[in-house]
């Protein structure tokens, strides 16, 4: 669940309306056409780093990244910028090939048993939800995915992830991602939409779950696998807790044999669910990594939580320092098999800069400019294009460079995060031509029920255990 609004935020956004006001009737245009334009972006980023310098003054110095008088991060974008598209679009647009690693949707037309009587789903802890449709799971749906990545961001490639769902009713199952595939092929071509198979070691007999992945690897074509360790039952991936299920390297080992070998893991977030507090912690990586130099490990989130504020590197720290820590401890360094990814992170930070520059800056020491990956966790924050927005303007400033040893955020850098980072990873060729196609023919090409898989076999991770169960002597 986002948190409430810091004050810097909410004074931020109070000065952009007041400012948006005078400004659109200078360019003579609406408010709200301004807000959405390119200058309105300037305007919101340039009036967030005011806002943060006046709050870091007034703290003063002290331990934490916002009681500090020194300047870590600002998004570098001239003044002009806020009254002039083309100086806006200088620094705010690009043509950089960007691949988003962990995107997700809830797709409940595919789900038959599914209802929806104002209950809770997972859609209502994220602002997607209120896009504007009669019925709010509507907003997460397949149309609303490909629109808000395609049309309304400049991603080239998203990566469909896994959620901790296992029954029937999982609203972004195997059978959805394949059908989302299925659509963007028609629309764009193939490769624009990849999918990550769900890895369930952790629940019901191992051998079962185990199985499991070998038939949906099987059945569907996945880039990579998606693990949760802390949902249903705690693990750890290098075996560590005794108290725990010793099924970590079973499951690495039945990854490294089925492929392919990426294990994308839930780490930081520890009120995601689960026992998370012990689990989603980080702890386990650098062990695991070390011990299995063949598979690479892709720490979704980095180990970020939202309740502790990121300063600069910590060996005793809580939060991204855990995974640092970890990777550290375990002679894992940079451009090894630990990727630290940004997904939800990036966008808790980018409204706080300082914050935002530790947590770039210690991820870029730790593990090389080659391995940090670009993710959004979108379509729960609706379109991403803010996120793209923001990156690109961002920099670490000449201070934080030589107070801490963060490297300046280059265009090369940037590039290699955006998505040159993960084609490398996935093995896939950077799409710098935009995924353009019109809203009647997305809505068309969903309505043909051939699109819908038509593989004879289970469809879901339960569907698989069913089966494996059934003939497990």
């Amino acid at each position: 669940m986002p948190p409430p609004a810091s004050p810097v935020v909410r004074e931020t956004i109070r000065r952009t309306n007041r400012s948006a006001d005078d400004l659109a009737r200078r360019l003579g245009i609406g408010r709200r056409q301004f807000l959405q334009s390119l200058c309105g972006s300037a305007l919101t980023l340039l009036t967030l780093n005011a806002c943060s310098s006046e709050a870091r003054q007034a703290a003063g110095p002290g331990t934490t990244s916002l009681a500090s008088t020194t300047p870590g991060g600002t998004f570098a974008l001239p003044a002009t910028s806020t009254t002039e598209a083309p100086v806006a679009s200088t620094i705010l647009d690009g043509d950089e090939f960007v691949m988003d690693v962990q995107a997700h949707l809830l797709e409940y037309d595919l789900v038959p048993d599914a209802t929806w009587d104002g209950s809770p789903f997972l859609g209502l802890q994220f602002p997607q939800q209120n896009c504007g449709e009669a019925d709010p799971r509507a907003c997460f749906s397949i149309e609303q995915f490909l629109d808000l990545y395609f049309l309304q961001s400049d991603t080239s490639i998203a990566v469909l992830s896994a959620i901790p769902v296992i029954s029937d009713d999982n609203p972004l199952s195997p059978e959805v991602m394949a059908t989302t595939r299925a659509i963007a092929e028609e629309l764009c071509g193939t490769g624009r939409v990849l999918a990550q198979g769900q890895a369930m070691p952790n629940w019901g007999e191992p051998a079962a779950a185990l199985e499991a992945m070998s038939v949906l690897a099987g059945t569907y074509d996945l880039g990579a696998w998606k693990v949760y360790t802390h949902l249903p039952t705690g693990f750890r991936l290098d075996d560590g807790d005794p108290d725990a299920p010793a099924i970590g390297q079973a499951f690495i080992d039945h990854v490294r044999e089925t492929g392919p070998p990426i294990i994308c893991v839930h780490k930081g977030f520890s009120g995601f669910g689960g026992d998370g507090t012990v689990y989603a912690d980080p702890a386990d990586i650098g062990p695991a990594a070390a011990r299995n130099p063949d598979v690479d490990f892709v720490v979704y989130h980095s180990g970020f939580e939202s309740s502790v504020p990121e300063g600069p590197y910590d060996p005793d720290g809580r939060g991204g320092d855990r995974l640092i820590r970890s990777a550290t401890d375990a002679g894992v360094g940079p451009g090894q098999n630990v990727w630290a990814e940004l997904g939800s992170t990036w966008r808790f930070v980018m409204s706080n800069p300082d914050q935002a520059a530790h947590v770039l800056g210690k991820l870029l020491v730790a593990f090389g400019p080659d391995n940090v990956v670009w993710g959004t966790d979108s379509i729960w924050y609706g379109s991403p294009q803010d996120q793209i927005q923001a990156f690109r303007a961002f920099q670490i400033t000449e201070a934080f460079q030589e107070l801490h040893g963060y490297p300046a955020l280059t265009d090369e850098i940037k590039a290699k995060i955006l998505g040159l980072n993960s084609a490398r990873l996935y093995g896939v060729d950077p799409v710098h031509q935009p995924c353009v196609f019109d809203r009647d023919a997305l809505r068309e090409i969903r309505a043909q029920s051939s699109l819908v898989p038509a593989s004879y076999g289970p469809h879901t991770a339960q569907d698989a255990l069913a089966v494996i169960r059934d003939h497990i002597v």
